[in-house]
């Protein structure tokens, strides 16, 4: 397991009001398999972080511009959530850009608590399983997912968890999600 992701690259894609567990231990697990990441936002510097969306958690320091990113430079793509960072997200054409153009490259793409939301915005969610944090549920229906009330739902090159609590059962399983890009490429 510690070396199921060497050599990978993840992109973690996120800014300002990002729940920091759902950014900070997916990372961690990933670093752990031996993958790298970088993490993209909308802005340089450094993100805010939030704990329950309303408790000032700190900063993560910003790797990248999305805009300076290319879907081709990573081997999966992570959207932690928290209520604004999404939402933010899912405002910035380049962002959304960027999701879209790396959800089209059939790469895993992992989504946890309200990151589906930027998903939706791309437009790809269509025909697809998901969960999420349960008020996305309408919205993924209406994009035409099929959402569903689960721990850790996995359809094709999506994996979403609903909520912090997933946390231990998402974590492994997107390593689990990941490796399996490396054996298909």
């Amino acid at each position: 397991m510690a070396d199921d992701l060497k050599g990978m690259r993840i992109a973690i894609l996120a800014t300002d009001g990002v729940e920091r567990i759902e950014l900070e231990q997916p990372r961690g697990a990933l670093y752990g398999a031996g993958a790298a990441s970088d993490l993209l936002s909308i802005h340089t510097g450094e993100i805010q972080a939030r704990q329950f969306d309303l408790v000032s958690a700190g900063t993560f320091p910003v790797d990248r511009l999305v805009t300076d990113a290319s879907p081709g430079e990573y081997d999966a793509l992570l959207l932690p959530g928290g209520t604004v960072n999404p939402d933010l997200l899912r405002m910035n054409q380049n962002a959304v850009r960027f999701v879209k153009e790396f959800v089209a490259t059939g790469k895993p793409v992992a989504a946890i608590c309200h990151g589906p939301w930027t998903l939706v915005e791309a437009g790809v969610v269509r025909g697809h399983r998901l969960t999420s944090w349960p008020s996305l549920r309408t919205d993924l229906r209406n994009a035409g997912a099929e959402a569903v009330d689960e721990e850790v739902c996995i359809d094709g090159q999506f994996t979403t968890s609903r909520s912090p609590a997933d946390l231990p059962a998402f974590c492994p399983a997107i390593v689990k999600q990941f490796s399996k890009a490396r054996v298909a490429s």
